[in-house]
């Protein structure tokens, strides 16, 4: 995968459209420095180039009674590649789990898992978690309190 070359202009279109996906292309424009039609064919660009993947938006989660967060360290049984894509399958399907990263050192993954309180995890556990493909270990951490949560990646100037 070949590295794209940004310039300050696209970095620029990248760090607002963060803040702001809704943002009117005449706005972007503005905000930016560019007319309306070189601004609106760079995001295209950025699009097709897939460094903008999709538009989203993000919800609060504790005015959606979903305010426990839990961090699982995930061991595996095997590591070879079917085992470890069986696992990537099934944690596809589960829709609790919303990161999973694989992760260097003793454990295979780390996941994050948000459910509204712990009898809700502890369920979870119990029915999905342990049945995943090949786990051989869980341990779990209660995140206390969110200090910073943010999508926004730190695109830095040239």
């Amino acid at each position: 995968m070949s590295r794209v070359k940004l310039d300050k202009f696209d970095r620029e279109i990248l760090r607002v459209l963060q803040r702001d996906a809704t943002i009117s292309m005449a706005d972007l424009s503005q905000k930016v420095g560019l007319s309306h039609t070189p601004c609106w064919r760079r995001v295209k660009r950025l699009e097709a180039e897939k460094i903008i993947l999709q538009k989203v938006t993000l919800l609060d989660n504790k005015k959606l009674n979903l305010g426990v967060s839990v961090f699982i360290y995930v061991t595996l049984k095997n590591h070879d590649g079917e085992s470890l894509n069986d696992f990537e399958k099934a944690v596809q399907s589960i829709e609790a789990i919303v990161e999973c990263h694989t992760t260097s050192g003793e454990k295979d993954y780390l996941l994050k898992v948000i459910v509204e309180s712990i009898e809700e995890y502890e369920h979870l556990l119990k029915s999905k978690l342990t049945h995943l493909p090949l786990v051989d270990h869980l341990s779990s951490t209660f995140a206390l309190k969110q200090v910073k949560n943010t999508t926004a990646l730190p695109i830095k100037n040239l």
